[in-house]
């Protein structure tokens, strides 16, 4: 019982740092954490993204992320749907979201986009990867694909060179585990801000600097910097810094007028580098545009 009790006090530890999917390249992951953003690219956007990290550390998360969001026809309605995949240790835990959004132009450059979110998530401990005395106890077998409902919602200000939104993913606070009322894991509610903005250097070359904040109660402000230029309208590359956690190198490459593939490392600047060769990030979107939407140059976001 007691092994037990400090395995989830250290799965507490990360998951209060970090509580919802953490990524590097955030600026082409948006709809996982900020629903208004569906539709917004103008086109079908399909994206996969796997990440691995604290490489080298028994039972670091690894979270693999798919999703789908597009206009809906000629209409100021979007649509998303989502899954991630988040395995930690001995937890594993699915989460399927659905996005809607609602846009209305504020000029002639910027659009103001509200979105809500549905989320139904499976969670499931395999208690065969722990060591406790009670085999049996039913505490432990209930947590066995726990599956859990959440609403969340967002607001997205964007325009082709820039973007500002603030989300909240998930409005209710879940309990994961409880002994005598008192929660042992508890998913907190995340308070999310953004924003980035495109500047052109010159014809062939483009700096857009980003910024991602997240607040939980209980841990401290996570704050995200990053600095990417693109060359040519084809080649990315950049850096990006976690506040008193890490600092990551990224990469891209527009492959296509739909195809981009995006690469990032993150290294640790905590003690917790002295344990791991630190975490990769690998991406790719695909994009259908119709004869109305093709983009003339891919956008950063």
């Amino acid at each position: 019982m007691k092994k037990l009790v400090l395995i989830f006090m250290f799965f507490t530890v990360v998951c209060s740092a970090q509580q919802d999917s953490q990524y590097t390249q955030y600026m082409y992951n948006t709809i996982t954490i900020n629903p208004a953003y569906a539709g917004s690219r103008g086109a079908l956007s399909v994206f996969g993204l796997y990440r691995t990290q604290w490489v080298g550390l028994d039972g670091a998360p690894e979270t693999s992320t798919f999703s789908v969001n597009t206009p809906l026809n000629n209409s100021d309605l979007g649509l998303g749907v989502s899954l991630v995949n988040d395995k930690i240790g001995p937890t594993n835990e699915n989460t399927l979201s659905a996005d809607l959004s609602y846009t209305v132009p504020t000029s002639e450059t910027f659009k103001l986009s509200f979105g809500i979110k549905g989320t139904a998530n499976l969670f499931n401990l395999d208690v065969n990867k722990l060591s406790f005395e009670d085999q049996g106890d039913p505490q432990f077998q209930d947590l066995r694909n726990k599956i859990s409902p959440n609403i969340g919602a967002g607001v997205y200000w964007h325009s082709d060179k820039a973007y500002v939104g603030v989300s909240i993913p998930n409005f209710i606070e879940t309990n994961r585990y409880s002994n005598n009322d008192n929660a042992i894991f508890k998913d907190k509610i995340n308070y999310y801000f953004m924003a980035g903005y495109v500047f052109d250097i010159d014809y062939y070359v483009k700096f857009k600097p980003a910024v991602l904040t997240k607040m939980v109660q209980g841990a401290p402000l996570q704050v995200d910097l990053s600095g990417n230029f693109m060359f040519n309208d084809k080649f990315v590359v950049g850096l990006a810094y976690r506040w008193s956690a890490s600092v990551s190198a990224l990469a891209g490459f527009q492959v296509s007028d739909g195809l981009y593939i995006g690469y990032g490392y993150d290294h640790e600047t905590t003690n917790l580098r002295k344990y791991n060769s630190g975490s990769h990030e690998i991406f790719l979107r695909f994009e259908f545009f119709n004869n109305y939407n093709r983009i003339t140059s891919p956008r950063f976001f």
